[in-house]
Protein backbone atom coordinates (compact mmCIF):
# COMPACT_ATOMS: atom_id res chain seq x y z
CA UNK A 1 0.00 0.00 0.00
CA UNK A 2 1.22 3.50 -0.87
CA UNK A 3 1.56 5.80 2.14
CA UNK A 4 0.71 9.41 1.31
CA UNK A 5 1.80 12.52 3.19
CA UNK A 6 0.44 15.92 2.15
CA UNK A 7 2.36 19.08 3.01
CA UNK A 8 0.44 22.35 3.03
CA UNK A 9 1.62 25.87 3.71
CA UNK A 10 1.49 29.40 2.42
CA UNK A 11 3.38 30.36 -0.73
CA UNK A 12 6.96 30.81 0.48
CA UNK A 13 6.53 28.58 3.54
CA UNK A 14 9.33 26.30 2.29
CA UNK A 15 7.11 23.23 1.89
CA UNK A 16 8.61 22.22 -1.48
CA UNK A 17 12.23 22.62 -0.32
CA UNK A 18 11.48 20.68 2.89
CA UNK A 19 9.86 17.82 0.99
CA UNK A 20 12.67 17.72 -1.62
CA UNK A 21 15.32 17.44 1.09
CA UNK A 22 13.48 14.64 2.88
CA UNK A 23 13.05 12.67 -0.36
CA UNK A 24 16.75 13.18 -1.22
CA UNK A 25 17.70 11.63 2.14
CA UNK A 26 15.54 8.51 1.68
CA UNK A 27 15.51 6.09 -1.25
CA UNK A 28 12.04 4.88 -0.18
CA UNK A 29 10.34 8.31 -0.40
CA UNK A 30 9.16 10.04 -3.57
CA UNK A 31 8.31 13.75 -3.57
CA UNK A 32 5.95 15.54 -5.90
CA UNK A 33 5.04 19.23 -5.82
CA UNK A 34 1.70 20.05 -7.39
CA UNK A 35 3.23 23.34 -8.50
CA UNK A 36 6.13 21.52 -10.18
CA UNK A 37 3.76 18.98 -11.75
CA UNK A 38 1.66 21.81 -13.16
CA UNK A 39 4.71 23.82 -14.33
CA UNK A 40 6.11 20.71 -16.06
CA UNK A 41 2.79 20.20 -17.84
CA UNK A 42 2.83 23.87 -18.96
CA UNK A 43 6.44 23.54 -20.18
CA UNK A 44 5.55 20.42 -22.17
CA UNK A 45 3.42 22.57 -24.46
CA UNK A 46 0.47 20.20 -24.18
CA UNK A 47 -3.15 21.29 -24.48
CA UNK A 48 -3.64 20.52 -20.77
CA UNK A 49 -0.51 22.58 -20.00
CA UNK A 50 -1.91 25.58 -21.84
CA UNK A 51 -5.13 25.26 -19.86
CA UNK A 52 -3.24 24.95 -16.56
CA UNK A 53 -1.18 28.04 -17.46
CA UNK A 54 -4.33 30.17 -17.78
CA UNK A 55 -4.92 29.51 -14.06
CA UNK A 56 -1.45 29.51 -12.46
CA UNK A 57 -0.26 32.61 -14.32
CA UNK A 58 -2.98 34.51 -12.43
CA UNK A 59 -2.36 32.75 -9.10
CA UNK A 60 -5.67 30.88 -9.37
CA UNK A 61 -6.40 27.29 -8.41
CA UNK A 62 -6.21 24.69 -11.18
CA UNK A 63 -9.64 23.05 -11.71
CA UNK A 64 -10.32 20.08 -9.47
CA UNK A 65 -10.59 17.44 -12.18
CA UNK A 66 -7.20 18.35 -13.67
CA UNK A 67 -5.54 18.52 -10.23
CA UNK A 68 -6.96 15.18 -9.01
CA UNK A 69 -6.08 13.46 -12.29
CA UNK A 70 -2.50 14.75 -12.10
CA UNK A 71 -2.08 13.75 -8.44
CA UNK A 72 -3.67 10.29 -8.66
CA UNK A 73 -1.56 9.42 -11.69
CA UNK A 74 1.59 10.54 -9.87
CA UNK A 75 0.79 8.51 -6.72
CA UNK A 76 0.01 5.31 -8.60
CA UNK A 77 3.14 5.64 -10.79
CA UNK A 78 5.47 6.55 -7.92
CA UNK A 79 8.55 4.31 -7.74
CA UNK A 80 8.30 4.07 -3.93
CA UNK A 81 5.64 3.19 -1.35
CA UNK A 82 5.98 6.50 0.52
CA UNK A 83 4.90 9.63 -1.34
CA UNK A 84 5.05 13.25 -0.21
CA UNK A 85 2.95 15.73 -2.16
CA UNK A 86 3.27 19.38 -1.29
CA UNK A 87 0.90 22.19 -2.15
CA UNK A 88 -2.26 20.10 -1.97
CA UNK A 89 -5.08 20.48 -1.05
CA UNK A 90 -5.55 24.22 -1.58
CA UNK A 91 -9.32 24.34 -1.38
CA UNK A 92 -12.23 22.68 0.38
CA UNK A 93 -13.26 21.14 -2.95
CA UNK A 94 -9.80 19.67 -3.58
CA UNK A 95 -9.72 18.25 -0.05
CA UNK A 96 -13.21 16.82 -0.40
CA UNK A 97 -12.56 15.24 -3.81
CA UNK A 98 -9.33 13.64 -2.61
CA UNK A 99 -11.06 12.36 0.51
CA UNK A 100 -13.91 10.88 -1.57
CA UNK A 101 -11.35 9.20 -3.81
CA UNK A 102 -9.37 7.77 -0.90
CA UNK A 103 -12.46 6.27 0.79
CA UNK A 104 -12.69 3.60 -1.94
CA UNK A 105 -8.97 3.39 -2.64
CA UNK A 106 -7.26 0.22 -1.41
CA UNK A 107 -3.80 1.05 -2.77
CA UNK A 108 -3.29 4.48 -1.14
CA UNK A 109 -3.52 5.53 2.51
CA UNK A 110 -3.37 9.18 3.60
CA UNK A 111 -1.09 8.95 6.63
CA UNK A 112 -0.81 12.64 7.57
CA UNK A 113 -1.20 16.23 6.49
CA UNK A 114 1.68 18.43 7.62
CA UNK A 115 1.18 22.19 7.73
CA UNK A 116 4.32 24.33 7.53
CA UNK A 117 3.29 27.44 9.45
CA UNK A 118 4.74 30.87 8.59
CA UNK A 119 3.40 34.40 9.00
CA UNK A 120 2.10 36.25 5.92
CA UNK A 121 5.04 38.69 6.25
CA UNK A 122 7.66 35.93 6.16
CA UNK A 123 5.87 34.27 3.23
CA UNK A 124 5.77 37.54 1.25
CA UNK A 125 9.44 38.34 1.91
CA UNK A 126 10.50 34.85 0.80
CA UNK A 127 8.39 34.77 -2.37
CA UNK A 128 9.30 38.27 -3.52
CA UNK A 129 12.94 37.64 -2.62
CA UNK A 130 13.21 34.52 -4.79
CA UNK A 131 11.35 35.88 -7.87
CA UNK A 132 11.41 32.55 -9.69
CA UNK A 133 9.01 33.57 -12.42
CA UNK A 134 6.16 35.74 -13.58
CA UNK A 135 3.98 34.45 -10.74
CA UNK A 136 6.33 35.91 -8.10
CA UNK A 137 5.16 39.54 -7.94
CA UNK A 138 3.20 41.45 -5.27
CA UNK A 139 -0.19 41.33 -6.99
CA UNK A 140 -0.02 37.61 -7.77
CA UNK A 141 1.45 36.86 -4.33
CA UNK A 142 -1.41 38.71 -2.60
CA UNK A 143 -3.92 36.71 -4.65
CA UNK A 144 -2.13 33.43 -3.90
CA UNK A 145 -2.16 34.25 -0.14
CA UNK A 146 -5.87 35.07 -0.27
CA UNK A 147 -6.56 31.81 -2.15
CA UNK A 148 -4.48 29.92 0.47
CA UNK A 149 -5.94 31.56 3.60
CA UNK A 150 -9.66 31.55 2.67
CA UNK A 151 -10.19 27.76 2.98
CA UNK A 152 -7.39 27.12 5.51
CA UNK A 153 -9.51 26.96 8.68
CA UNK A 154 -11.92 24.47 7.05
CA UNK A 155 -9.02 22.31 5.82
CA UNK A 156 -7.36 22.39 9.26
CA UNK A 157 -10.60 21.46 11.05
CA UNK A 158 -11.33 18.63 8.60
CA UNK A 159 -7.94 16.96 9.03
CA UNK A 160 -7.86 17.66 12.79
CA UNK A 161 -11.21 15.85 13.12
CA UNK A 162 -9.59 12.81 11.48
CA UNK A 163 -6.51 13.19 13.68
CA UNK A 164 -4.37 13.66 10.55
CA UNK A 165 -3.06 17.23 10.92
CA UNK A 166 0.42 18.03 12.24
CA UNK A 167 1.81 21.58 12.36
CA UNK A 168 5.49 22.47 12.04
CA UNK A 169 6.99 25.91 12.67
CA UNK A 170 8.33 27.05 9.27
CA UNK A 171 10.15 30.12 10.59
CA UNK A 172 13.28 28.29 11.72
CA UNK A 173 16.34 27.12 9.81
CA UNK A 174 15.76 24.70 6.96
CA UNK A 175 17.75 22.07 8.87
CA UNK A 176 15.56 22.38 11.98
CA UNK A 177 12.35 22.19 9.94
CA UNK A 178 13.51 19.26 7.80
CA UNK A 179 14.86 17.34 10.82
CA UNK A 180 11.51 17.68 12.63
CA UNK A 181 9.48 16.76 9.54
CA UNK A 182 11.79 13.85 8.70
CA UNK A 183 11.54 12.44 12.23
CA UNK A 184 7.76 12.80 12.15
CA UNK A 185 7.38 11.05 8.76
CA UNK A 186 9.70 8.21 9.79
CA UNK A 187 7.62 7.71 12.96
CA UNK A 188 4.52 7.18 10.79
CA UNK A 189 5.99 4.69 8.32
Amino acid sequence: MKKLFLIIGAPGSGKTTDAELIAENHKNITHYSTGDMFRAEVASGSQRGALIDTYISKGLIVPIDIAIETIITAIKNAPTDVIIIDGYPRSFEQMNELDKYLVDETEVELVNVIEVVVSPEVARDRVLGRARGADDNVEVFNNRMKVYIEPLKTIQEFYESKNLLAKIDGERTIKEIVDEMDTFIKSKI
